[in-house]
């Protein structure tokens, strides 16, 4: 978010012999688009009122006036701050928003250099209009534009820079403390989310069926293969240690993801028997590389959930990954008719996952469904 340094007004008064005028300083450019030029125009007014009073009361304490002047001084004041404060409030405004992010360096001199040109026409403005309005007689409008010139650039470029900068530090701290805030709302949804991915898992691993369904087999091996019953019993405990235990940071090691694959296929192998039939083709050199916990997970099963538990003949699974330059990609692939990420609802399993991907790496991390020779793919892919 960038941050736009426009001018507020500071004005100076004059008396018929010896005229004042006053600068203005940043308001931000952004802002002010936002709220509008009615706003825009109700705060210069206000501005220029309140300088006009300051810098009449500074005088008036000096005795550069007396107070038998005061009218004809307020007056004067109010016309060299509306000619100099408006249209340096607008200039700088426009120069903030235009200029700010391209030229950093350049823009405190880009503002010098327009409140210089505005104070000048302003001073010019002013005079002919206290002339026209009888203030000062026509004879003298070369001495009032004399006295009041230097006045005018010297208060314009000291307050109109001055309140710039106050302006600016101000708006960058605004700026500073949102972003710090909105990290740590995007920090508590990320770990909402991860909680919700365990809890979302648990549920489904301690689902009566599923256990039931697990159990069931786990019995009728005992008799037959009571090597693979023990081993089952070992898979179904691990994935429900990795389920509760799911790493608090947001990413666990690839290798440790994959062991959770492989438990899990391997229990539900020993329900679809060889309606089930999988592979991993994972390279060891991505052991080390962190992912999402229960991500490669749930992309399986949803491919045993909906392909393989719907068709009698069920469906070959094949859990792949690889390095493509400086980007991870790893995937799940089945024989069944594919879907539209578009279906899928923020409640869903694989809309959890998405949310967490973006979380964790932003625009960098994807997901998405794809066809390749005759296979659905469901395909992660995130920065090395």
């Amino acid at each position: 978010m960038s941050l736009d340094d426009q001018p507020s007004e500071m004005t100076r008064p004059i008396q018929p012999a010896d005229p004042h005028c006053a600068p203005v300083a940043s308001l931000p450019g952004k802002a002010l688009e936002l709220s509008g030029y009615g706003s825009f125009l109700v705060r210069a007014l206000w501005i220029v009122g309140a300088s006009t009073l300051a810098v009449f009361l500074i005088f008036l304490s000096t005795g550069r006036i007396r107070l038998s002047q005061s009218g004809y001084s307020i007056v004067g004041s109010l016309v060299y701050s509306a000619c100099i404060a408006l249209p340096s409030i607008f200039l700088l405004t426009r120069a903030a928003v235009l200029y700010t992010e391209r030229f950093p360096r350049l823009i405190v001199l880009i503002q010098g250099l327009l409140l210089v040109f505005t104070a000048t026409l302003g001073s010019f403005a002013a005079a002919g209009i206290l002339v026209f309005a009888g203030v000062i007689p026509p004879s003298g409008y070369g001495r009032e534009l004399h006295e009041s010139l230097p006045f005018c650039l010297t208060i314009a470029l000291i307050f109109g820079l001055s309140i710039s900068t106050f302006e600016t530090m101000r708006y960058h701290l605004q700026d500073a403390n949102l972003q710090l805030r909105t990290r740590q709302v995007e920090q508590e949804r990320a770990y909402k989310l991860l909680a919700e991915a365990r809890l979302s898992s648990l549920e489904s691993r301690i689902h009566p069926h599923f256990l039931f369904n697990a159990l069931n087999s786990i019995a009728a091996l005992i008799p037959s293969d009571p090597q693979r019953a023990e081993q089952t019993v070992g898979n179904l405990a691990s994935l429900l240690r990795f389920s509760l235990n799911a790493h608090h940071g947001g990413l666990v090691p690839l290798s440790q993801e994959l062991k959770i694959v492989r438990d899990y296929l391997e229990i539900e192998k020993t329900r679809f028997g060889t309606r089930l039939r999988y592979e991993i083709d994972v390279p060891e050199s991505l052991s080390s590389v962190q992912v999402p916990p229960l991500a490669l997970q749930s992309l399986a099963e949803n491919a045993v959930k909906h392909v393989v538990g719907q068709r009698p003949e069920g469906a070959s699974i094949r859990v792949a990954g690889s390095r493509a330059g400086n980007r991870i990609q790893l995937a799940v692939l089945d024989d069944g008719p594919g879907f539209s990420l578009d279906a899928i609802s923020p409640e869903h399993g694989l809309g959890n996952l998405i949310d967490r991907i973006e979380l964790l790496y932003g625009a960098e991390g994807r997901l998405e469904v794809t066809q390749e020779n005759g296979q659905n793919a469901v395909r992660m892919s995130f920065p090395a």
